[in-house]
């Protein structure tokens, strides 16, 4: 049987809940893809509605394992809009929702049939770091970043 792919919030611990604002990105600091997005968004998120969340933190692990994910290997970046929380090219699809014209163009990603993205998706994302690098260590983001980051979220 397939996994659900999105999240209700209401279905996180209340700790969790309770700390998560309306637009947040859990994303995988050492990977350089990963990491690409997160810089993406930071730079075209124009009304700063996103907050971030390194999956390596202690509240990025806390996230995976309250939704049963591994944290061994971080193979989806989680994306939360609006009380709910996607995986995979359903993460990024709404992302770029939230960002407006015109990114709001890739959104339509999210229509893809799952046994046509959710292969795609696994494929490169077992292969991320071999298809893009990784980093040895996570960034050091300066003092307006590091703000945009939730508590226990960064490190």
């Amino acid at each position: 049987m397939a996994r659900r792919h999105n999240h209700n919030v209401s279905a996180l611990p209340a700790d969790l809940r309770n700390v998560l604002p309306s637009h947040v990105i859990v994303f995988d600091g050492e990977c350089v893809l990963c990491s690409g997005f997160f810089r993406f968004m930071l730079r075209h998120d124009r009304q700063s509605r996103f907050h971030f969340v390194l999956a390596q933190s202690k509240l990025g692990t806390r996230l995976y394992r309250a939704l049963d994910l591994p944290t061994d290997e971080f193979e989806t970046n989680l994306v939360l809009v609006d009380g709910v929380i996607y995986q995979k090219l359903d993460a990024f699809a709404h992302a770029m929702r939230a960002l407006g014209w015109p990114w709001r163009a890739l959104s339509a990603l999210r229509f893809l049939p799952g046994a046509l993205k959710d292969p795609a998706y696994m494929a490169v994302a077992r292969n991320r770091y071999s298809l893009f690098g990784r980093y040895q260590a996570c960034m050091i983001p300066d003092a307006a970043v590091r703000a945009r980051f939730l508590p226990g979220g960064w490190g």
